[in-house]
């Protein structure tokens, strides 16, 4: 017969204290890194981005510093000044393009100077909204300040959406050009960083995949920032730099529109050809600069073709859709710098996740002289 249990309130009251010593060190460590996160937030983004500027620069940087005997500091100096030059310049020349195509249209809204053509009669005729697009069309064509009285409520939350997207982009692109400052401070110390991310992976996966991590996340950062993400803000700017010199009404839009098909893999063609037409029906342009702005936006929009054999040789391996949805939720949540970021932090966590996935250990290796299943 069992003898009956007696607990030992030596070892139960060890017990207690043992857990209520992991809680409370679990709690300082939870309450400690919620601080950390409350100080560190609002410059999460800046941080996010100067860290994949540095990983994609770093190659750059290297051979730089090798020409200048080694200089770490003063080659991070040249590119963050050269990046300034060749892309915030010409950024800040498209924002302010934006702002003025903003209020060129308000100015033509208020003034009547803006004419909307006449509906066909057909537009009457389509089932269910036919006679009511119809309607707001014919008010927009005879008066379209007293249309745009009539729907001034509707206008009213597009203009603060409107305002928003130009406000967001401003503060984009001075988060851009500060990210590329933190950049180059990031690559003056990059080996000691390329260290400490390795001690990072090491601890997380294990010290045997540490390297192989750190060597993958690496890879798809450059892959993605400078094989999608650069082709098609190198393409934007050429493209938004050519309309700007032609005098293209809201070039700058349509330069951002260039940049989301960019990103989208979509041919800029899309945009570039109408403006192209645009040329040559609005009877602006004398017959000699209009062939010299259709040249120039015929070899803009073909540009990502030459741009992608050289800046995409190391391939994305991530599929397009995912790159994608990055791009378009951090715009959603983050504005235009949401854009990049989310792209790439979003393939860099599937590229992860898939190598996890693929490393299951429950999974048995081919045997030798076998082909794999695939």
């Amino acid at each position: 017969m069992d003898a009956p249990y007696a607990p030992d309130p030596d070892l139960e009251q060890r017990l207690f204290r043992k857990l209520l010593d992991v809680f409370i060190r679990a709690g300082l460590a939870f309450a400690l890194a919620a601080l950390c996160y409350r100080v560190f937030s609002p410059f999460i983004s800046l941080m996010v981005w100067a860290l994949i500027l540095a990983v994609t620069l770093y190659p750059g940087h290297q051979r730089l510093a090798r020409a200048l005997g080694g200089r770490q500091g003063l080659a991070a100096t040249l590119m963050v000044v050269g990046g300034i030059v060749l892309i915030g310049l010409p950024t800040a020349v498209l924002m302010s393009s934006v702002g003025e195509s903003a209020q060129h249209f308000i100015v033509s809204v208020r003034g009547n100077v803006i004419r909307i053509p006449a509906p066909p009669s057909t537009v009457a005729g389509w089932p269910v909204v036919g006679e009511r697009i119809h309607g707001f069309w014919s008010q927009a064509h005879t008066d379209l300040p007293a249309f745009v009285r009539s729907v001034q409520p509707q206008l009213g939350g597009l203009a603060r959406m409107a305002l928003g997207v130009v406000a967001s982009m401003a503060s984009g692109a001075l988060l851009f050009l500060a990210s590329f400052i933190v950049a180059g401070i990031i690559m003056a110390f990059g080996q000691a960083g390329s260290d400490s991310i390795r001690a990072i992976f090491a601890r997380i996966v294990g010290v045997g995949r540490g390297d192989e991590f750190a060597r993958l996340s690496t890879e798809t950062i450059r892959a993605v920032a400078l094989g999608v993400l650069g082709v098609a803000f190198i393409q934007a700017i050429v493209v938004g730099l050519v309309m700007v010199t032609a005098r293209i009404p809201f070039a700058g839009v349509l330069a951002l529109l260039v940049l989301v098909l960019g990103i989208a893999q979509v041919p800029a063609a899309l945009v570039t050809l109408p403006v192209i037409v645009y040329l040559w029906a609005s009877g602006d342009y004398a017959t000699t600069p209009a062939i010299a702005y259709t040249v120039l936006l015929l070899v803009a929009g073909m540009l990502d073709n030459v741009l992608k054999p050289l800046l995409l040789g190391r391939g994305v391996h991530a599929p397009m859709p995912v790159i994608l949805i990055g791009a378009l939720g951090g715009l959603a949540s983050a504005g235009i710098m949401g854009m990049f970021v989310g792209a790439v932090l979003l393939t860099v966590g599937y590229q992860l996740f898939m190598a996890w996935v693929a490393a299951n250990p429950d999974v048995p290796a081919p045997s030798p002289g076998l082909p794999a299943r695939g």
